[in-house]
């Protein structure tokens, strides 16, 4: 399977591939907040999540994986790094602002500094219409997240800091879906960094939560694992499909696309919470899908 994604890269199927997977890893990506978030303390479903995917990546990293090149354990180190700060802003962002608020509000702010990086680090070059259409979503999204912040009634006290937070939080994503891209190209075998990056980046959090975990109830602890579980293979999925795309295509582009999970998170909400969209709300979900439409057909 490598090979045949090896192939691909720098073809059209390889950008009709890279566009599929990004939109797979928006649905997915927008499970995996809601997943984080729920009814635990954020720390503790993050540390769940995590050591479950890193006990699950240990034997495909090393029985089935070829081995990481000598050059690819600098690499590591850095994706560790940079994934645990951002792992750190996030878990204070949700801990300290609404869901509904936040989470548009990091999503929103990735994709612009995404693209920029990508500029920076691969010299990728956009078309006028594609930087419309990345404006075009950013706008929706935090428009989005404006909307929500003048409805939500919970912890309005600590907004302004969660805020401030899921920007910086925004700005990891941005770090590491740039970085990460640089790393999955950096290697002869995809699999391999993914293998490898899951073992390692499943470490820190379980590490750091330790003690959180004395503090649990007995009857809580088997529903956090059962949430560990389910998480791990949405992270699989989906952060997996993220890199995939930037290794057949552009890094830009595919950061776009995945923002449009934004949509799919309202449209779970709607769907399967029963949770009241309204015509703004709409709105600005058409104008999120929109600007990710003239992105992706503008270039």
């Amino acid at each position: 399977m490598s090979d045949w994604l090896i192939s691909l890269e720098g073809t059209a199927a390889g950008h009709d591939l890279a566009l599929a997977l990004a939109l797979m890893a928006a649905v997915l990506h927008a499970l995996f907040g809601a997943l984080q978030k729920g009814r635990h303390d954020p720390w503790l479903s993050r540390a769940a999540i995590d050591a479950c995917y890193g006990l699950m990546a240990l034997p495909f990293a090393l029985f089935v994986v070829p081995w990481p090149e000598p050059h690819m354990w600098p690499i590591f180190a850095g994706a560790f790094v940079i994934h645990s700060a951002y792992k750190v802003l996030q878990a204070m962002t949700y801990s300290r602002g609404a869901y509904t608020v936040v989470y548009p509000v990091v999503r929103g702010t990735g994709p612009l500094f995404t693209v920029i990086a990508a500029g920076l680090v691969f010299g990728e070059v956009y078309a006028p219409a594609q930087w419309a259409g990345v404006l075009v979503l950013v706008a929706g999204i935090l428009g989005l997240a404006a909307y929500n912040l003048r409805h939500v009634t919970l912890a309005r006290d600590t907004l302004v800091p969660a805020l401030w937070l899921a920007v910086a939080t925004g700005g990891f994503v941005a770090a590491y879906t740039t970085y990460d891209a640089w790393g999955i190209r950096a290697t002869e075998d995809p699999f391999t960094f993914l293998a490898w990056f899951f073992l390692i980046d499943g470490i820190f959090i379980p590490v750091v939560t330790h003690r959180r975990w004395r503090s649990l109830a007995q009857g809580e602890i088997v529903p956090l694992l059962k949430r560990g579980v389910l998480g791990a293979f949405v992270a699989y999925f989906s952060f997996g499909a993220i890199m995939l795309a930037t290794r057949l295509d552009k890094v830009g582009e595919a950061a776009v696309l995945r923002e449009t999970s934004t949509v799919f998170a309202a449209l779970i909400g709607w769907l399967v919470l029963g949770e009241k969209v309204g015509p703004v709300r709409t709105a600005l979900m058409a104008m999120i899908a929109l600007g990710a439409v003239i992105m992706e057909f503008a270039g």
